[in-house]
């Protein structure tokens, strides 16, 4: 590969992270190449797990050296998450105590939770906390910890000391990428530590996502598929995929 190849696939790397997506025409033109020259860099980089292809184009996978935001994550594919956690919270069942992740998704979960009946959440989340503090009949157990400033959730050996004293009903929890072969990862170390003790900690474990975590594999795994009870998602997921997740034992709801 030559160092003019070398640097384009750099700058559609860059391009894909700072604007969250990358269309095939819009490349083309801008880098002063063709289109199927552009689909061979897209083909490549998904290839070594910087990106994965859409319709059109790609949008950056989430790894070691790279990590989306809460705040960006507040502004993509809203409409879908909020059907996602209204649907993740129907699953709650008669669970008293309930884990509820950091990020977006689990954040509108903690919000859609009913307020008609006595519930304890802990959360590593400020902003979780910080939704459901005022909450009527609900009592919140903030973790301590280093907050990490990109997701405001706590991280650390304080966090999960905490969270290994507890036995929870239920827990919501969120992933950077979830596939069959690697389950669930994200890219950060600690945090991959404070979702795998929420997993040890409950009897009922609740994946969501949005269909753009499928198949993404990010650096560190905290949970296999088949620990799951149920995987709530999108019909943006294509109904054959989700059918694969299925044999691995999880409910699939798709909403």
């Amino acid at each position: 590969m030559n160092s003019t190849t070398e640097e384009r696939r750099r700058e559609i790397v860059r391009a894909a992270r700072r604007d969250g997506s990358v269309d095939v025409n819009d490349l083309a033109t801008r880098l002063g190449v063709a289109r199927e020259t552009v689909r061979r860099d897209l083909r490549a980089l998904e290839g070594h797990g910087l990106v994965r292809r859409t319709h059109g184009g790609a949008y950056p996978v989430e790894s070691a050296g790279f990590e989306t935001t809460l705040a960006f994550r507040a502004t993509s594919h809203v409409p879908e998450k909020r059907r996602i956690a209204a649907a993740a919270a129907e699953l709650l069942g008669d669970a008293e105590t309930v884990f509820v992740d950091e990020g977006f998704t689990p954040q509108l979960i903690a919000e859609a939770l009913p307020t008609d009946r006595p519930l304890t959440v802990v959360t590593a989340s400020l902003p979780v906390a910080g939704a459901l503090a005022g909450a009527e009949n609900t009592s919140v157990l903030l973790l301590g910890g280093r907050v990490r400033p990109g997701t405001l959730a706590t991280v650390d050996h304080w966090t999960t000391r905490m969270l290994a004293g507890f036995v929870l009903d239920l827990a919501y929890i969120g992933a950077n990428g979830i596939s069959r072969e690697h389950g669930l990862t994200t890219p950060d170390p600690a945090v991959g530590e404070v979702k795998a003790q929420a997993v040890r900690a409950a009897r009922r474990t609740v994946f969501v996502g949005a269909h753009t975590k499928f198949g993404a594999v990010s650096f560190c795994r905290f949970a296999e598929v088949v620990t799951l009870e149920a995987i709530v998602t999108s019909t943006l997921l294509p109904s054959a995929e989700a059918h694969r997740y299925s044999l691995l034992g999880p409910q699939i709801v798709r909403v």
